[in-house]
């Protein structure tokens, strides 16, 4: 159907409408790379070096898109990734929550949230909660053993971050906290965006950016810079310290960021049940690969003992379809449902769901398969040059 006021027909377009509705350094904030944009770039780009081949006679009258992420079934293969403050729509997660259990997809809730992850399992029970190694040990198993109370189902363990403070290409100024100078300073952009500010205002005010996630034993909930500067002042995790947290966690553990087959095989002898293959968005370091170049070589080191994902640059149901062919059990989005969030709230994180599964199951179709179970190597025509060699 061609897009409507209530309905857009592409992830491009959720795009275009975040980009009417939002503030620019709200929109500009969730679009920014790092460095030079090269990494956010050749995310997207390089799935479009990768080829499909149709057949022409005999396709299926329906298509299974079902499958299972650790022991936690979905309706597709796509999950809606952990992404921190999403002040782009005043119900933020919840919003979310509400769109996964309806699509029947499972939602990562990050530490860095805006809303608590209690409020988050009132609304869905597929989720799982994504954290930082930051803090002391007993902080870390108190976040835990918080999430866990609350239902999540599974922890996402996200690695791939270094801390540099160039980061945000194109990326404005965030404040410490929504305070009077902060809306003074903004107040020429949100006078531009007068329904962004009516939705804040119907909603009690503007966000806090605070991160509730994050509080510690006491309760308290630090502002999103303070939280922040925690994470960036403890040293990063030994795979010694890793092995602790799937211990400490006592369920299905994903490590976030692994684009080295050697890390793979690591995250695999500490315990972890799956990895996603991922670049933290282009917001990590730049130049790093595109994750779907990574993603053979990784599923040829473990694809057998562990499961994989892929996050990074899937913006259309054959994106998803390719992965898939490529040996990834399903795949994570981030900035799409951010967009659709942005241009509809709960309802366009649902639309672009609903894209992409729409984009799975004709692509299905035009390769003559019954199930995303019956894609493999062979669907995709591969660059000899497109792969990560195995680096060990």
């Amino acid at each position: 159907m061609a897009s409507t006021r209530t309905w857009f027909e592409s992830v491009a377009e959720a795009e275009r409408r975040a980009r009417r509705r939002l503030p620019s350094s709200v929109f500009q904030a969730i679009r920014a790379g790092v460095e030079a944009g090269t990494t956010l770039s050749e995310n997207v780009a390089a799935f479009s070096r990768l080829e499909l081949l149709p057949a022409i006679a005999g396709q299926p009258s329906s298509r299974a898109l079902s499958t299972e992420v650790m022991g936690v079934p979905a309706s597709l293969p796509v999950l809606l990734s952990p992404t921190g403050v999403q002040a782009v729509h005043p119900d933020g997660e919840v919003a979310v929550a509400s769109a996964a259990r309806d699509a029947d997809t499972i939602m990562g809730v990050s530490a860095f949230a805006s809303s608590p992850v209690e409020a988050v399992a009132e609304v869905t029970s597929k989720f799982f909660f994504q954290t930082y190694w930051s803090g002391s040990r007993s902080l870390i198993a108190h976040r835990l053993d918080r999430a866990k109370s609350a239902g999540a189902l599974g922890l996402i363990v996200t690695l791939d971050w270094c801390f540099d403070f160039r980061r945000d290409w194109g990326s404005p100024w965030i404040p410490r906290r929504m305070d009077g100078n902060a809306i003074l300073r903004y107040m020429p952009e949100l006078l531009a965006r007068p329904g962004y500010v009516q939705r804040y205002v119907r909603a009690g005010g503007p966000p806090s950016l605070g991160v509730p996630n994050m509080a510690d034993e006491r309760g308290e909930v630090p502002a999103f810079f303070d939280a922040f500067e925690e994470w960036m002042h403890t040293p990063s995790p030994s795979w010694e310290d890793l092995a602790w947290l799937c211990s400490q966690w006592q369920g299905p553990v994903m490590l976030k960021g692994i684009t080295r087959a050697s890390d793979a095989r690591k995250a695999r002898d500490v315990g972890a049940t799956a990895i996603s293959v991922s670049n933290h968005g282009g917001n990590n370091l730049d130049s790093t690969p595109a994750t779907i170049r990574c993603l053979p070589a990784i599923v040829a080191a473990v694809g057998d003992e562990m499961e994989v994902l892929l996050d990074g640059g899937v913006r259309r149901g054959s994106d998803v379809v390719k992965a898939l062919a490529l040996g990834a059990r399903a795949v994570m989005i981030g900035r799409p449902y951010l967009w659709g969030l942005a241009a509809s709230g709960s309802v366009g994180v649902a639309n672009v769901v609903e894209i992409l599964r729409a984009g799975i199951s004709e692509t299905l179709y035009a390769l003559g398969k019954d199930s995303v179970h019956d894609l493999g190597r062979a669907d995709v025509l591969m660059p000899d040059s497109f792969a990560i060699g195995d680096d060990e």
